[in-house]
């Protein structure tokens, strides 16, 4: 617990690790003795209201989170949140509730509650722009193993199991992702510290108790005691990086094109229609293939079959919206499909549950696709040779 006096503020910080009859007694006893005129909990808007209302996403059509190209991120969204879980079923912890609790407490006692953490999903999205391509798999293998692995494969020893419970879930997940991608360490914890400390200077009370977790309470500190005041719009702004191979997209059809031409001019017509039949064959079966993976409906399989060899081709379309349409015109979700979002806690669940399905069935099409373009190209060219 740190007591903090600045501009004529007085600020409390109190540091939890998980839900537990400690961790209750600690606000409610800081709540009686501080006498705080507003309690600020470290949550944003969006994970307030699934933990308060203990449904973890909207109904949301499918479809525009395929269209606007976000299943990834609503995938790894789903993920952490599942890993989250998970780490909390070890701890004996549930992620988020001592939030919740001082939320209660607070309200129970008529003291008025601010939301001092950024949008997880302007966090998440954040920290994939400053990812790279190597850091994007290594997260990627480290969030399946921390849902398929045991307790070993997860070098969870009984010191580090005792460690985590002096954290809170959050933070710990948070901070298991930034290992795995050192990069994006300024996005998932400095920036966050910095934000919410300037949640807390922003705040109209003179008496704040601040209830966040455990690794977040020092980088608070500072930034309060030294005034890192900034303008909030800065930690919010999506700025799209610049991929190195995003000139790709456009160079994969003029390729081909002029590869075809090629074929067309030195080795005539017949040639130039069997090389594009054996392109159609490639990235049509790798694209089928990651739709078989994801378990997709035979009707979306055939759909990424067809489509692969024209998408692949077109900068501005994937294969991976057509499967993924397809599947949800078949198959279209429940509301017990998205009931069940915030209870996934395994690689299997999300195979299962048709939301996660779909979602699957456009990232691993895409992939699919991606892998044929790789493997057809130098087939081609060593056809024509």
């Amino acid at each position: 617990m740190e007591r903090i006096k600045v501009d004529g503020k007085e600020i409390l910080l109190l540091g939890t690790a998980h839900i537990s009859r400690k961790s209750v007694n600690e606000v409610r006893q800081a709540i009686k003795e501080f006498k705080p005129d507003v309690v600020g909990i470290e949550l944003d808007q969006q994970r307030f209201e699934q933990l308060r209302s203990k449904k973890k996403w909207d109904e949301k059509k499918i479809s525009h989170v395929i269209q606007e190209g976000k299943s990834q991120l609503f995938l790894l969204n789903l993920f952490l949140s599942s890993l989250q879980r998970r780490l909390g079923k070890i701890v004996k912890a549930k992620p988020g509730a001592e939030m919740i609790a001082a939320y209660k407490i607070a309200e129970k006692q008529k003291i008025p509650v601010a939301l001092l953490d950024r949008d997880v999903r302007i966090t998440m999205k954040r920290a994939l722009n400053k990812m790279s391509f190597i850091e994007k798999i290594k997260l990627l293998s480290a969030l399946a193993i921390g849902l398929l692995g045991s307790e070993k494969t997860l070098s969870l020893t009984k010191e580090k199991i005792e460690a985590m419970k002096e954290r809170d879930v959050m933070t710990e997940a948070m901070n298991e992702l930034a290992r795995e991608a050192p990069s994006i360490k300024e996005v998932l914890v400095d920036e966050r510290d910095l934000f919410i400390a300037n949640s807390l200077m922003r705040l109209p009370f003179k008496k704040i108790l601040a209830v966040v977790g455990a690794g977040h309470v020092e980088g608070i500190k500072q930034h309060v005691m030294q005034k890192n005041i900034v303008n909030l719009v800065s930690l919010t702004e999506l700025k799209e990086k610049p991929s190195k191979l995003r000139h790709l997209k456009w160079l994969i059809p003029l390729l081909l094109i002029a590869f075809l031409g090629m074929a067309f001019i030195t080795k005539g017509p017949a040639k130039t229609i069997e090389l594009f039949s054996y392109w159609f064959l490639i990235t049509g079966f790798f694209s089928a293939l990651g739709t078989l993976i994801a378990r997709g409906h035979p009707i979306s399989i055939l759909v990424s079959f067809f489509a692969a060899p024209f998408t692949t081709i077109h900068p501005l379309l994937a294969s991976g919206w057509f499967a993924g349409y397809a599947e949800l015109r078949i198959r279209s979700p429940k509301v017990k499909d998205f009931n069940e979002l915030s209870k996934l806690s395994s690689v299997s669940d999300f195979f299962k549950n048709q939301v996660t399905r779909i979602l699957l069935i456009v990232a691993l099409t895409n992939l699919g696709a991606t892998i044929g373009v790789v493997i057809a190209f130098p087939f081609l060219v060593s056809l024509l040779a």
